[in-house]
C-alpha cells in the first residue's frame, strides 16, 4: 500500500472514531497531519518505522510496548495500544504538533492515534515485504541487534 493510501486510510479511521473532537474533521487535513507525524525525517515517502522500532529496542520503551508494535509488524492480530503509550512511542512534542494542526486537544490526538496506528503500521508492513524487513533489521543493528532485541524480550 502506498503512503497516500495509508494516510487516507488512517484519516478515515481517525475521523470515524468515537471521539467527538475528530468527527467532522477534513480528511485531507488529517492525512496531512498524519504525514507530518509519521513521515521519515528525510522527507521520504514512507512511515519511519525504523525510528519507532529503534527507539523501542534502544531501551526507550517498555517490553510491553515493543510487543505491541511487533504485533502490528508481524502476522496475526494487532494488539491495541493505550492512548497514554502513544506519547511513549512517538513523543508528546510530535503529538502536540499533530493536535495543533487539527485543532484538537492532546488527549483526543492520543486517542485518535491509538485507534489508527495499529492498522496503519500493519498495512505499511505487508507480509513478505523484505525491503521493510531489511530496513527494520538495519535500524536495530542488523542480525546481531535483532538477536539482542529477542534477548530483551525473553531474557
Amino acid at each position: 500500500m502506498d503512503l497516500e493510501s495509508l494516510l487516507s486510510m488512517g484519516a478515515g479511521l481517525i475521523e470515524g472514531n468515537s471521539d467527538e473532537a475528530t468527527s467532522g474533521l477534513d480528511l485531507g487535513s488529517i492525512a496531512g497531519a498524519l504525514g507530518g507525524l509519521l513521515g521519515g525525517e528525510s522527507g521520504d515517502d514512507g512511515i519511519d518505522l525504523g525510528s519507532i522500532v529503534g527507539k523501542l529496542t534502544g531501551g526507550e520503551g517498555s517490553s510491553e510496548l515493543l510487543d505491541t508494535v511487533s504485533s502490528w509488524i508481524g502476522n496475526g492480530e494487532n494488539k491495541a495500544i493505550d492512548p497514554a503509550q502513544v506519547g511513549e512511542l512517538i513523543g508528546d512534542d510530535k503529538i502536540s504538533e499533530f493536535a495543533d494542526k487539527l485543532g484538537i486537544n492532546l488527549d483526543s490526538a492520543k486517542q485518535a492515534l491509538a485507534d489508527a496506528l495499529p492498522q496503519i503500521v500493519d498495512k505499511a508492513t505487508p507480509e513478505g515485504d523484505s525491503n521493510i524487513l531489511g530496513e527494520l533489521l538495519s535500524s536495530v543493528g542488523g542480525a546481531e541487534g535483532a538477536m539482542g532485541m529477542v534477548g530483551k524480550l525473553f531474557g
